[in-house]
């Protein structure tokens, strides 16, 4: 176990773990931008062979912390609602997808850490009208990418034209892919109720993957507890949190490949960068179970869901091209400033 360090340093390694795990989830996906996934199956068992790599790497630096079983049950949770990520993407765009789980992640992992849901202790914050509006503003944000447009263009069927931000364009191009998956044989209307019932469940599932470890630390407190003793430090989980995303991913993808009778869809141009996005996911999670020791979940979760979809959109500018027009860029720096508003409201109820 970690000692505490004090408050203002606690808080400062809280904020610049919040700002790196920001930056990192908005830019995770960017390797993948310009590769054939598929239907993401095979995309998702590399993904997170990734990043149970990184977990045994900080496990090790770590010296090998008590290994607790349950907390893999937060990695199983985090696989279920993945594997949709992909069919999400193709039907209703990152950005979309990114509105509707950011939010609903946000305000599962918000509330059930705010007022004690499943077995855990309510966790207090010294000012918790400042804590409300940085929660609500955090999930206000997003729905402002929702106006942003992007430029795309019409002439492939490959992920090169899903843009980073805005709702994928469904056109009849699709005709020349030879290669489908179940989502590309959906209808429009299909795409958005798909789409979005997919992003709620992943969101809700989102929200609830750090609630077992959560768990864990609130009855290590208590002297009847099978968890008496356990560790308060969140990264001497990570182990078995990664384990349990790469051991459910791991029988997701079996049963696909059960299903597809021994002959899934492989897509060998896309193992490196999902290998990449993983890494870069695994190392965003890290830093975000930082933050959460540092600044508790209730502080944690509305900083981090928020800023994402914002570092998405500058990608979107200044790498992709994508985002263009005097109102994109207007309403970009509204949302910066709502996001910035939300943060600061939050950073300073826990002051």
């Amino acid at each position: 176990m970690v000692p505490v360090s004090s408050n203002g340093t606690d808080l400062t390694t809280g904020f610049i773990s919040s700002a790196i795990a920001v930056i990192l989830f908005g830019s995770n996906f960017v390797p993948l931008k310009k590769c054939d996934t598929g239907d993401g199956m095979f995309l998702q068992w590399i993904l997170c062979s990734a990043i149970w790599l990184v977990a045994l790497i900080v496990n090790l630096i770590l010296h090998c912390p008590k290994f607790w079983p349950f907390a893999m049950l937060g990695g199983c949770i985090w696989a279920t609602g993945n594997i949709a990520v992909v069919p999400i993407i193709k039907t209703i765009g990152l950005g979309l997808g990114i509105l509707i789980w950011g939010s609903f992640n946000a305000l599962t992992g918000w509330a059930s850490s705010r007022f004690g849901w499943f077995g855990m202790d309510a966790q207090e914050v010294s000012k918790p009208l400042l804590n409300y509006i940085g929660a609500g503003l955090s999930v206000i944000s997003a729905f402002i990418f929702l106006f942003i447009k992007s430029e795309i263009p019409s002439n492939t069927c490959s992920l090169d034209t899903t843009p980073l931000i805005t709702e994928h364009a469904i056109n009849h191009t699709q005709d020349n892919c030879h290669d489908y998956s179940w989502v590309d044989k959906l209808s429009t209307v299909q795409h958005r109720i798909v789409g979005c019932s997919l992003a709620v469940i992943s969101g809700i599932l989102y929200g609830s993957t750090f609630v077992p470890i959560i768990y864990i630390k609130d009855h290590s407190k208590r002297n009847d507890s099978i968890y008496a003793g356990a560790s308060q430090y969140d990264l001497d989980y990570v182990f078995a949190h990664f384990s349990g995303i790469f051991l459910t991913s791991t029988v997701y993808f079996l049963a696909y490949c059960v299903a597809m009778r021994n002959s899934p869809k492989l897509y060998p141009e896309a193992i490196l960068p999902g290998f990449l996005s993983g890494i870069l996911w695994a190392i965003a999670t890290c830093c975000w179970l930082k933050a959460n020791h540092s600044l508790s979940a209730v502080v944690s979760f509305p900083i981090i869901t928020a800023g994402p979809g914002f570092i998405a959109a500058i990608w979107g500018v200044f790498m992709f091209k994508e985002i263009q027009g005097l109102q994109n860029y207007l309403l970009m720096i509204f949302a910066f400033c709502v996001i910035l508003t939300g943060a600061l409201c939050t950073a300073f109820s826990k002051i």
